[in-house]
């Protein structure tokens, strides 16, 4: 049975009125902090539609630092490479199925074998891309070098160009739901898309084909041509492109590093294909690769688009609103294998420097602070993105100018 929406949020605004701020308190506010979890997760997806405030937060960015016991903030070496090997270990068993098992099942079997393969080994190396995601925002160790070192290893192996994303990243967590600054996924208004729109969007078909083309191709787009990203006063603007005004000059030299890294690995798959063959190639590794593309940009396009989050322009923007101005969502199993990206994102651009082995528990411990400010959908994946599609189209502005909403209405 679902608690009314009214208990829920009296509950939250209960939770939001505590102090928190005290060391001889925070066992307490973890408690609350489960208390909400249970009461969110009983309103189900309700409370979640419901718009997010957008007036100035009652509380700082200090406010909820003082409520997260200060352990979370710790980045170890050993538990990070622990999380990373432990990713390693399961992919390269994946691997040796595929390359031993599979061939000796019988034929009929091998049609299974392979989606359910394509489908692990892509699940598995997206944990691994994230740990990558991870050292782009120094998260994984205390040693900046390092960071830089595995994360161009493991996502160069993946096709991600490391410091080309890490810069055009870093600028999206400091414009978050700025319709004029942020670097992903920026909300357009009604005047700005073009007029076949609404037959795509209008309609169960295209909005089918906008979903696959989204999940297949939108990823090396954006890498290749800035495609949903911020527009640009430039004809092609590329992540590959040291020159590109995603980049500063003093980035220049870390994204012709990337590029070589990229080059590496291409002539690698190269010599492989030519010893192997290309299907041999494209099945083994080219699929699973093609999986981490899509499960990406799945979540990051669900956590930034939403009904109930607000977009601001210059004139009401501001850096911990526009950072609130994103969602949650509950992956099932995936949740752990993809280290909890998907479930706590919200403290995630609060805190982009926080490991995620403590990303959990800092949640819990900041969502007393948070109140109706932090959102959460159960919803499930499939149906979400259904929904986004179909609801999330452009934005306008409603009651007050300056902030802007999506609207799914012609």
């Amino acid at each position: 049975m679902l608690l009314p929406t009214t208990y829920v949020q009296e509950q939250l605004r209960t939770v939001i009125n505590r102090n928190t701020g005290t060391s001889g308190r925070r066992t307490t506010t973890v408690v609350e902090g489960k208390k909400q979890e249970l009461l969110l997760r009983r309103s189900g997806s309700s409370a979640a539609m419901q718009r997010s405030p957008v007036y100035k937060p009652p509380f700082t960015l200090g406010d909820i630092k003082k409520a997260i016991p200060p352990h979370c903030f710790h980045r170890s070496v050993i538990k990070s490479f622990s999380y990373l090997l432990h990713d390693l270990a399961i992919a390269a068993g994946l691997l040796y199925f595929a390359l031993v098992g599979i061939p000796a099942l019988p034929s009929i079997l091998r049609l299974v074998a392979w989606p359910l393969y394509w489908a692990a080994q892509g699940s598995v190396l997206t944990g691994v891309w994230v740990i990558g995601h991870e050292c782009g925002h120094h998260a994984f160790s205390d040693y900046l070098l390092l960071d830089n070192l595995v994360g161009l290893v493991l996502h160069s192996a993946l096709l991600t160009p490391f410091f080309s994303w890490k810069y055009s990243h870093r600028r999206h967590h400091a414009n978050t739901g700025s319709m004029e600054k942020d670097e992903v996924y920026v909300a357009k208004k009604k005047s700005a898309l073009p007029w076949y729109t609404p037959y795509v969007f209008g309609n169960p078909v295209g909005r089918l084909v906008y979903i696959a083309l989204q999940l297949t191709l939108a990823w090396p787009l954006y890498l290749a041509f800035n495609l949903s990203g911020q527009p640009y006063p430039r004809l092609v603007t590329c992540h590959y492109d040291p020159y590109s005004p995603l980049f500063s000059d003093q980035e220049r030299v870390q994204v012709l590093v990337s590029d070589a890294a990229i080059l590496a690995v291409l002539l690698a798959l190269h010599r492989l294909t030519a010893a192997y063959g290309l299907w041999w190639v494209v099945r083994v590794y080219g699929v699973p690769v093609m999986i981490v593309g899509a499960l990406f940009v799945l979540i990051t396009y669900l956590h930034h688009t939403h009904r109930a989050l607000p977009h601001y322009d210059s004139s009401e923007w501001e850096w911990l609103r526009g950072s609130l101005a994103t969602v949650d969502r509950d992956y099932g199993v995936l949740n752990r294998v993809l280290h909890n990206v998907t479930d706590t994102h919200v403290l995630h651009h609060l805190f982009p420097s926080m490991p995620h082995y403590h990303a959990m528990e800092a949640t819990r411990a900041a969502r007393p602070v948070l109140g109706e400010y932090y959102k959460f959908d159960r919803t499930p994946i499939i149906e979400a993105t259904w929904r986004e599609a179909k609801e999330c189209m452009y934005v306008e502005p409603r009651e007050r100018d300056g902030i802007y909403w999506y609207n799914n209405k012609f």
